[in-house]
């Protein structure tokens, strides 16, 4: 076995570092997004037992849309990622670099097996500079390669030294081999091929066997003429327990895939799904493809599918001769390897081993793929490429006229791989950055061109995206996803017309009905998004919901999985007030998805439409088990136990406030209802402060001021409230309730008749038949002495609410009072002389009294409201998740336990609330 100094790991860590040290300032990118950046596996509040049951993305294994990469321990990285520096970018590309260096050291370990010293710096230098990692090393999802490939080398330095004294079997060695395979495949899929390396170094390498004395040794022992030698049984011995080990793990891997292979387009890989002898012809090319990536990395590309490689269709397309080529190359070194003995031929034996072994699951030799090429696969079969350029480099150095000429090639090679190693990275900094990169290796993957325009659009840039994905649609015609694109970002840029031409255009090139074919296997499940997508763009217009459900319908049809049709086509339902059906549709999308909060959260407010609050508020708290900061859930089943009117509820509903400010500190109507909270628990001080905050974080909040100022009103402390009702009327001058208010402490502390008359008077202007503000305005009347226009306007007041009781008996009490004064004159003497004719008195005792009663009546009216403020007011949609409700600008009276069995007024609060997330489904 052979040992690493110090000095060669310094070396090697030093050189790593000086490639890839400008990887810690790129972000995540390509993949990464789904990997990372949606990926809830990586979440603390996410069951570790997820991460054994969903694939790399974090889709469930058991899903058709699964790409049935299996790596949890990967994964398991990300996650201890996340939970010291959450999304912070620099510390995964960190961890991404250190498992680079550690790979370099292991590799070096495994070189000096089978070169010198000198040759095996050589080649991990060559490995720790070559510039195709930069996709396996920067991207942070090329973190399964680095840790498979760590576990792939240390099993293979494991197994051999499973050979003992005298040919003897250490089986320990065995063992740990066996346990770092299944690591390593649990790191990524390519790690169980480490088995076949370890088959082949036994029988060449350990036993030393060339092709022809083994094959003499078989007809030997099949023609009788000899028995199976001692070390041969020891050789098989060795070779069951791994192929067994093997077989087991390839089982296992099955059946966690459920022996379903994932599902992939033409456009992932169109040599996949080509007919013969394109199929073929095609996959054959793309090796000498791969092999001259590692040969010459000078145009590198982030994604090689749809049209990069274009299909070789015929046996006379020149691209054959590079087949050809390759093959022979290939041959002659597997012919020298297996046909001589000797340290030469074993060295190149095993550098054919790494190079051709572990590519074999990405080559579609057994299953096809997703990808035409990946640079990051190549990262093991580099592996052997380094050490063949190594064994190269020594026999050339060995020659004493070579020998300079062999030691400028190499420093020039290492010098200029490095560079472009440290220049590749910088592709990597952003989504923007990297496919333009690509692009200009490639302009003929319409991919690309779509991905620009994503890293676009996310910049609120569409019109330029919009070019870019046009763009991608004249380079590949047939591509579904690219005028779904160009229909989003239409309809970004409130272009209908356009947009539904492009989702039309989408949905006339997906496949048609074949009776005996089911969809799910011939559809790419993103793809169906083309109707969810066409389905939510018409239902904006009113007189085509019909046709919307129907789109739901028909994706529903060709994925009866299809989770998010259930989840559309119910929003659909509760606007077109068809609760019922909408309940079906998401107990249908719970079928499918039972720990998914957002699905929960949309089947409460279904309850809600139906009227019952306590199977609302249960499936509330379901989303709130499964999503302890499911923000809409906290604020709307806080509100809903609010309401209720069970002082029982308010402390769990307070909690819920609390937690709904913590996620969402700068969103008023969280400190707005803890204020309302505070005023039905009687806490006036709490209530102010809460009011406060969010009058602070939303100017013009008109329920936050209104509220206030009747808090105020409330304490004895009127005077404060009038501040408070001047900001409101100045950003709602039509506020009705406002102004009776103002009106009534105007009249009552201020003394102030004419500012009261005026509030009154506006109210009557806006809305005539107002009974409040008419009423208190005949009071106004009868402050001023003028009886006969009281009197004319409590008989008008009370035609308009002929059965108020109080509106009848003021009228008497004025009519009492003009009778009393005698004649019709004295009914408008000045308010002086009247009040001397009455010994001083200016009011009568019962009319005062009246009078304040009606006031009073009015003043406990609006007390009444309980209100939140429309994301109108802000000028912003509230963020919600698939079809999460939002709270609109109403205001509902404060909920007494009679009022709340008021049926009628929930269902128009209800039907508010679908109205509001109408409108912010439309805006999106």
């Amino acid at each position: 076995m052979a040992y690493v100094n110090l000095k060669e790991i310094a070396l090697i860590v030093g050189v790593v570092a000086a490639c890839y040290w400008n990887s810690l300032f790129c972000g995540f990118v390509f993949d990464d997004v789904s990997a990372i950046l949606d990926n809830k596996d990586l979440h603390p509040s996410t069951p570790l037992k997820n991460l054994f049951l969903n694939d790399f993305w974090g889709t469930p294994m058991s899903e058709e849309r699964s790409h049935k990469s299996y790596r949890p321990l990967t994964v398991l990285t990300f996650r201890l990622n996340y939970l010291f520096s959450e999304l912070n970018a620099v510390s995964y590309h960190f961890l991404n670099v250190i498992f680079h260096a550690v790979v370099c050291i292991v590799f070096l370990k495994v070189c000096k097996l089978f070169l010198d010293n000198r040759s095996s710096l050589v080649a991990s230098l060559l490995f720790a500079v070559h510039p195709i990692h930069t996709e396996a090393v920067t991207g942070v999802v090329g973190r399964a390669e680095l840790l498979s490939s760590i576990f792939f080398l240390a099993a293979f330095l494991s197994y051999t030294r499973s050979r003992g004294p005298d040919n003897t079997i250490v089986w320990t060695p065995i063992a740990v081999t066996v346990f770092l395979v299944a690591v390593a495949t649990l790191c990524k899929e390519q790690g169980i091929t480490v088995v076949g390396i370890c088959c082949v170094y036994e029988v060449f390498i350990a036993q030393g066997y060339t092709l022809p004395i083994l094959w003499d040794t078989v007809l030997q022992i099949l023609r009788g003429k000899g028995s199976i030698p001692y070390c041969m049984l020891q050789m098989l011995l060795k070779l069951i327990v791994l192929m067994f080990s093997t077989l087991l793990l390839v089982v296992i891997r099955v059946q966690v895939i459920q022996s379903q292979l994932p599902v992939f387009t033409r456009f992932d890989n169109p040599a996949a799904v080509s007919p013969s002898p394109a199929r073929q012809l095609t996959f054959n090319y793309l090796l000498p493809v791969n092999a001259w990536l590692l040969l010459n990395p000078s145009e590198l590309c982030c994604d090689w599918t749809m049209g990069t490689i274009p299909l070789v269709e015929s046996l006379l397309d020149i691209r054959n001769v590079a087949t050809i080529s390759f093959f022979c190359f290939l041959g002659i070194l597997l012919v020298f390897s297996l046909r001589y003995a000797g340290d030469s031929s074993k060295t190149v034996l095993m550098a054919l081993c790494l190079i051709v072994l572990p590519f074999i699951p990405a080559s579609n030799l057994f299953f096809p793929v997703g990808f035409v090429v990946a640079e990051r696969v190549l990262y093991v079969p580099s592996m052997g490429f380094c050490m063949l350029v190594a064994h190269g480099w020594k026999k050339l150095s060995s020659n004493s006229v070579l020998r300079k000429l062999s030691w400028v090639c190499l420093s020039l090679v290492l010098f200029i791989h490095a560079l472009k190693t440290l220049h590749r990275n910088w592709d990597w900094e952003s989504e923007y950055t990297l496919f333009m990169s690509a692009l200009k290796v490639n302009k003929n993957n319409a991919k690309l061109w779509n991905n620009v325009g994503h890293a676009l659009e996310n910049e609120k840039n569409f019109e330029r995206a919009l070019r870019f994905f046009i763009q991608a649609t004249q380079v590949q015609p047939d591509d579904i996803g690219a005028h779904m694109n160009v229909g989003r970002t239409y309809k970004n840029l409130n272009r209908t017309k356009e947009a539904e031409e492009s989702y039309l255009i989408a949905k006339s090139l997906m496949p048609q009905i074949i009776p005996g074919k089911k969809y799910a296997a011939r559809v790419a499940p993103n793809h169906l998004n083309v109707y969810i997508n066409l389905a939510n763009l018409i239902r904006a217009n009113e007189s085509r919901l019909e046709e919307a459900d129907q789109l739901y319908r028909q994706a529903i049809s060709m994925r009866p999985d299809f989770k998010q049709a259930y989840i559309s086509r119910g929003e659909l339902l509760l606007k077109m007030n068809k609760p019922l059906q909408a309940k079906e549709a998401y107990l249908r999308a719970l079928e499918l998805d039972r720990s998914n909060a957002d699905l929960w959260y949309n089947l409460a407010i279904v309850y809600i439409e139906l009227k019952d609050p306590t199977e609302a508020l249960k499936n509330f708290n379901r989303a709130l088990e499964l999503n302890p900061s499911h923000k809409l859930a906290l604020f709307n089943s806080a509100l809903l136990m609010q309401e209720s009117g069970d002082a029982r509820l308010r402390p769990e509903a307070k909690k819920r406030l609390l937690n709904y400010v913590k996620e969402e500190p700068h969103d008023a109507n969280g400190y707005f209802n803890l204020g309302m909270l505070a005023m039905d628990d009687k806490k006036d001080a709490e209530a102010e402060t809460w009011m406060k905050k969010a009058i602070k974080l939303q100017s013009g909040f008109r329920s936050a001021l209104f509220n206030l100022a009747l808090l105020y009103s409330q304490t004895a402390k009127e005077l404060k409230a009038l501040p408070v009702l001047e900001e409101l009327l100045r950003y709602y001058p039509d506020h009705t309730k406002g102004l009776i208010l103002k009106g009534d402490i105007l009249m009552n502390q201020k003394k102030d008749i004419r500012g009261a008359k005026e509030c009154f008077e506006k109210i009557l202007k806006m809305d005539p038949n107002n009974v409040q503000g008419k009423h208190n305005l005949c009071v106004v009347y009868f402050e001023e002495r003028d009886l006969i226009k009281a009197e004319k306007c409590l008989v008008e007041t009370l035609a308009l609410a002929p059965h108020e009781e109080y509106i009848q008996r003021h009228l008497s009490i004025v009519r009492s009072k003009i009778a009393l004064l005698g004649t019709g004159e004295a009914a408008t003497i000045p308010a002086e002389k009247a009040a001397a004719s009455e010994g001083g008195k200016a009011l009568p005792e019962d009319l005062k009294g009246a009078k304040n009663e009606n006031l009073k009546a009015a003043k406990n009216e609006q007390r009444s409201p309980r209100t939140t403020n429309s994301d109108s007011n802000k000028g912003q949609a509230k963020p919600k998740k698939q079809g999460e409700k939002n709270n609109t600008d109403k205001e509902t009276k404060k909920k007494s336990t009679k009022e709340i069995k008021d049926i009628e007024k929930k269902r128009v609060a209800a039907l508010k609330r679908l109205e509001e997330i109408e409108r912010i489904l439309n805006g999106e």
